[in-house]
């Protein structure tokens, strides 16, 4: 008979090979269960408990369909057998090996396998053929079993993956919605791998625009879908470092980011994004994604809008939290000053940016010396410094005066 290309290689061994064979199963076993911790180091253990009976379990299986096997065209495993070795993946991913300890324990076990055989069976009544063909059809089986294996290690890896995205998500929610109770966020956050930080982002990303966004993030972003965007919390701190590694993220993305807050309070920072984004805070009025700028203080189109740098134009548009985060950036210079002097520079302040620096009126308003004036606003200069030269912070200062900041 003509073996075809497509008949397995134990076709070929003739069936007297598995009688032969049985009695010295047992023996083979040991050999490999004794042999496995010296050959392959990273199973250097004691081969008890559920570890030593997983190991011997499959050993013992795989023998024993093998011996099955020749003079058939039967599959190398049986559906009980495959299921053994896509679980032997699956706990490698489990107890954090690669797969490739668990396969080369497979071709250590073919290795020893083929020696017992030649130790304990009479091998001089096998023709070469025979002894080929059954060294063919051993490496053959395990490229067999070594593949259900990786098929059980690939869907555990993925269903872990899938399950850490979704708790991921959860944290995420959790975060948003300000949940701080019975400390939820932290030990969703442990068991993501996610550390708490002290202050966060949160981003909004249109659909169109996120290929790509989970891989750029990193580990550090939390990502899930709401509505027609996708959300980021991202760390934040005071440093530029966090700022440019997002950046680089959402470049080109059409990004709305939100200014950072303490991770309690993350809602706000969305709820400033979204404001932003609805109002088309930083875009330009006339140009296509990617495109050139266009209107005055306007980003492209594509680039990242961070709403920290246009507060004054929500809070043109009566956005209150902008407001407070903009009193708070530009009135930072006055902390620490004694809250009468506080008061009384932040009063002559706002009568200067109102009067444009014309003392008489300012002098007026608040009932003082003409003198009395410029000795304040020559503390006010040292105290803000080249910042009170730029037309843009003297409106946002002046805005923030007004809605009663000081």
């Amino acid at each position: 008979m003509v073996q075809t290309t497509s008949d397995p290689p134990w076709l070929s061994l003739p069936a007297e090979i598995s009688t032969v064979l049985r009695p010295v199963v047992r023996d083979i076993v040991e050999a490999i269960i004794e042999g496995i911790p010296r050959g392959v180091p990273v199973y250097a253990m004691p081969m008890e408990g559920r570890f030593g009976q997983g190991v011997r379990q499959g050993v013992t299986v795989a023998l024993n369909r093998f011996l099955d096997l020749p003079g058939t065209r039967l599959d190398a495993l049986s559906p009980d057998g495959k299921w053994i070795y896509e679980s032997l993946g699956r706990g490698e991913v489990r107890s954090g090996r690669s797969l490739e300890s668990l396969l080369a324990a497979y071709r250590y076990g073919a290795r020893v396998t083929f020696r017992a055989i030649s130790r304990l069976v009479d091998v001089s009544q096998m023709s070469p053929d025979v002894l080929l063909s059954l060294g063919e059809s051993l490496f053959a089986y395990i490229d067999e079993i070594s593949a259900a294996s990786a098929q059980g290690y690939a869907q555990e890896q993925s269903e872990r993956a899938g399950e850490q995205q979704r708790l991921r998500a959860e944290l995420l929610e959790m975060l948003l919605r300000g949940d701080s109770s019975d400390g939820g966020p932290a030990r969703l956050a442990a068991a993501v791998g996610w550390t708490l930080p002290e202050s966060v982002v949160v981003a909004l990303v249109p659909f169109p625009h996120v290929e790509g966004l989970r891989a750029g993030l990193g580990p550090e972003g939390l990502v899930a879908e709401r509505g027609t965007d996708v959300v980021v919390v991202f760390p934040s701190s005071s440093g530029l470092r966090r700022r440019r590694e997002l950046e680089r993220a959402l470049a080109g993305r059409r990004a709305v980011v939100g200014p950072p807050r303490p991770w309690q309070q993350a809602g706000e920072s969305l709820q400033l994004a979204t404001s932003a984004g609805a109002h088309g805070i930083g875009r330009p009025l006339d140009a296509e994604p990617g495109g050139a700028v266009g209107a005055v203080g306007a980003v492209g189109a594509g680039a990242t809008v961070w709403v920290e740098d246009h507060l004054a134009e929500l809070v043109v548009r009566a956005e209150p939290l902008a407001t407070d985060d903009l009193a708070r950036r530009r009135l930072a210079p006055l902390e620490g000053l004694r809250p009468l002097v506080r008061a009384r520079l932040t009063e002559t302040l706002l009568s200067w940016l109102r009067h444009q620096g014309q003392r008489t009126p300012i002098a007026d308003e608040l009932f003082v010396h003409q003198q009395t004036v410029g000795y304040r606003v020559a503390q006010l200069k040292q105290i803000f410094g080249d910042d009170l030269d730029d037309p843009e912070v003297r409106f946002e200062l002046e805005l923030v005066l007004r809605a009663g900041h000081r």
